[in-house]
């Protein structure tokens, strides 16, 4: 099960002014489910409309409803083996979104499983929290206790215009348990749990 205050940790910093994101890549596709184009950029070098918009997007999946558009998974064992999703992730995790190369062959598991009659967009986001050490009456100290790196993937329609509509599905990786990042679970988001959306991202990731 996902603690909502994990969740609400990490969404809570998702502000102009407060946000750690590193870098935005991502890949458009059209009607027919071919490659339409891709991009991969600072995040800090976003204008400040893009930086919200893109922040938005970001902060929908965490911020969802825990437990029902936003579930918990594992990856087990023999999931993580060369090869694997989980290794890309990993891989593109400490690259922090800078290899192409891995960037492309993401986009292209994705684009082998999800289909759709009309065009979409995968945004991946790259970001370093440095988590705050607390007190144990909670309260904040200024130590840190750890760096957690993770990636947010978000599949949104598209406006004509290329605009991003509300993400239809996505997922956060590495998992956030009780403060830490936890390598061994993924949270996946379907904005309708009753889609296949969630199966679909499952798929993707190589989840049985």
């Amino acid at each position: 099960m996902i603690n909502r205050e994990d969740m609400l940790e990490l969404t809570r910093r998702m502000t102009l002014s407060r946000n750690s994101f590193t870098r935005i890549a991502g890949c458009y596709v059209d009607n027919d489910g071919d490659f339409d184009g891709s991009f991969n950029t600072n995040f800090l070098k976003l204008s400040a409309p893009d930086r919200t918009e893109n922040l938005k997007l970001a902060k929908a999946i965490p911020f969802s409803e825990t437990n029902i558009h936003l579930k918990k998974f594992e990856f087990r064992p023999e999931t993580q083996i060369p090869g694997s999703m989980w290794q890309l992730l990993m891989a593109l995790r400490e690259c922090g979104l800078k290899n192409d190369a891995l960037m492309d062959t993401f986009y292209d598991v994705v684009m082998s499983h999800y289909y759709t009659d009309s065009r979409y967009a995968i945004y991946m986001f790259h970001d370093r929290y440095d988590i705050p050490a607390k007190a144990s009456d909670k309260e904040r100290l200024k130590e840190s206790e750890e760096i957690f790196e993770y990636l947010i993937c978000a599949i949104c329609p598209i406006h004509a215009d290329y605009k991003p509509k509300e993400p239809e599905c996505g997922f956060l990786f590495p998992s956030f348990t009780d403060r830490c990042g936890d390598l061994n679970h993924v949270n996946i988001y379907s904005k309708n749990p009753e889609s296949e959306c969630m199966d679909i991202i499952k798929a993707i990731l190589g989840i049985k």
